[in-house]
């Protein structure tokens, strides 16, 4: 059976999308190799530990499905230059950097698998700008 090799694989992630959300952790997948589907996914790994695949959701133009849900009849896209948002529940990130893995089958290809590697992001406060020396004055005429 034909494969693709994880480091290909791996180009699906957004460097630098991993956080901590109010309903887990969360990341940004965009495929730039090219439309495919998967009929089957793999639970995700966090430092090599398997989570529960009913914790792990997906979700495309906003919406949501489980990964346990996901079928022939009801695939997992990945669109070409489609962001697809990746939500795995009921978990935190300290701020070290962490390993994910996920996996799925696609028809006519092996099990395709792999994994990254990325700190969590925090978020940032929106720069402040100094005031004006002296103040805003406008033309007085």
């Amino acid at each position: 059976m034909v494969s693709v090799p994880a480091f290909l694989l791996r180009r699906l992630y957004v460097k630098g999308t991993l956080k901590n959300t109010s309903q887990g952790i969360e990341f940004q997948l965009r495929n730039r190799l090219g439309s495919g589907y998967a009929e089957a996914m793999i639970p995700i790994t966090l430092d090599g530990i398997e989570v529960p695949m009913h914790q792990c959701f997906f979700s495309v133009d906003g919406e949501l499905t489980c990964f346990d849900q996901v079928s022939p009849g009801r695939p997992f896209t990945l669109a070409l230059n489609q962001d697809t948002n990746v939500t795995v529940a009921d978990l935190s990130l300290t701020d070290e950097p962490h390993t994910v893995g996920m996996g799925f089958r696609v028809p006519g290809l092996a099990l395709l698998r792999f994994d990254f590697t990325d700190r969590p992001t925090t978020a940032k406060s929106p720069p402040t700008v100094p005031p004006y020396p002296g103040g805003l004055q406008g033309n007085r005429a």
